[in-house]
């Protein structure tokens, strides 16, 4: 598709993350990884029709997204906050949101992660002799992104 002057172009680095309910804005971060989906394939063939098959979409799977950032005081603690208050206490519906914006931070598309929950947090090593700076990476499982929930019955 071409782009022309009207077009509003995503930044793969600008995005923003918050967690609802309660608002916990847990800042911008410089890598998203895992923010996919893929379908398992179901397969039908009938005895009687040679080599005719049909395809079904399946069960959904969805990555854990893992996000990355340098270490800061403000955004960082948000995280430990958070973090700390869902260590094992985590209840059900807790939704994050992941913002990706243009140049002029207008938004150009979002994901809502439903059930979120983080999985992982960890920090880069510490290391008296080098000059690095210090990453951290939080990563999250949920139960996806795309409204396909399905319903049988009334």
């Amino acid at each position: 598709m071409p782009l022309n002057d009207q077009s509003v172009i995503g930044l793969a680095n600008r995005f923003t993350v918050k967690v609802t309910p309660g608002e916990h804005d847990l800042g911008s971060w410089t890598k998203a990884e895992g923010l996919d989906v893929t379908w398992d394939v179901a397969d039908y063939r009938a005895g009687d029709s040679g080599n005719q098959r049909w395809y079904f979409p399946a069960a959904t799977k969805y990555s854990h997204v893992r996000l990355s950032r340098a270490a800061a005081q403000g955004d960082s603690q948000k995280v430990k906050d958070w973090l700390s208050q869902t260590s094992f206490h985590h209840k059900g519906g807790m939704e994050v949101q992941i913002v990706l914006h243009d140049s002029s931070t207008k938004k150009v598309l979002d994901w809502h992660l439903k059930n979120a929950m983080p999985a992982k947090w960890s920090i880069a090593n510490f290391e008296a002799g080098g000059s690095n700076v210090a990453i951290e990476t939080l990563e999250l499982v949920h139960e996806g992104f795309l409204d396909d929930d399905v319903s049988y019955g009334g």
